[in-house]
């Protein structure tokens, strides 16, 4: 059973927060016992967090008043928002504590960069934005891939690979039978 926070800065991708949590919480019904608490973060003053796209989000929990131990995973949404995640000591510094204790820490898009520049990806297979390589340096790039997970690490690429990316959070803490049954329920057609 596992226990997630989403964090949300104002700017975040709308839609790699949205389906990323859509996943998780189809997972949740489908899979009693697989995700117990899936928390919205808002690491602003407010609950209330603004998207990139136009989407008003009411974050369950303020990042003050949350306790890092209760969570299995962070996940951190890309977009324009990941500059003021980056900004949040808070959250930087217990990316790095997750991450020794080898905690899972799930990031899209341009959010990478923020695990790179901490050091966190150094030897680490991980996809991301085109072009946000920042702190990447030491990272394994497979930038091609839509999501991948390494180690503690899951990485998706960007808005279009959100769906695969909350599909890797929940093969990380299931099954893959599991996520192949979530997966065919979402009915992707090439």
């Amino acid at each position: 059973m596992a226990n997630v926070a989403i964090f949300l800065a104002e700017g975040f991708e709308d839609t790699e927060m949205v389906a990323t949590n859509d996943v998780l919480n189809r997972a949740k019904k489908m899979f009693p016992g697989s995700f117990e608490k899936i928390d919205l973060v808002s690491i602003t003053q407010n609950l209330i967090v603004n998207g990139a796209n136009g989407i008003t989000v009411k974050a369950h929990k303020l990042i003050e008043n949350i306790s890092f131990d209760e969570y299995d995973c962070l996940v951190l949404p890309g977009g324009a928002g990941v500059a003021n995640l980056e900004k949040c000591q808070l959250l930087l510094d217990n990316l790095k504590k997750f991450n020794e204790k080898k905690k899972v820490i799930a990031a899209i898009c341009a959010a990478p960069q923020i695990l790179g520049k901490l050091g966190i990806l150094d030897g680490v297979e991980v996809t991301h934005y085109p072009g946000c390589v920042d702190g990447l340096d030491k990272a394994i790039k497979k930038s091609h891939n839509a999501a991948i997970t390494d180690r503690n690490i899951i990485t998706g690429s960007s808005i279009g690979a959100a769906l695969q990316f909350g599909l890797q959070i929940v093969d990380y803490f299931t099954s893959t039978e599991h996520m192949l049954e979530l997966y065919k329920s979402l009915v992707f057609n090439n």
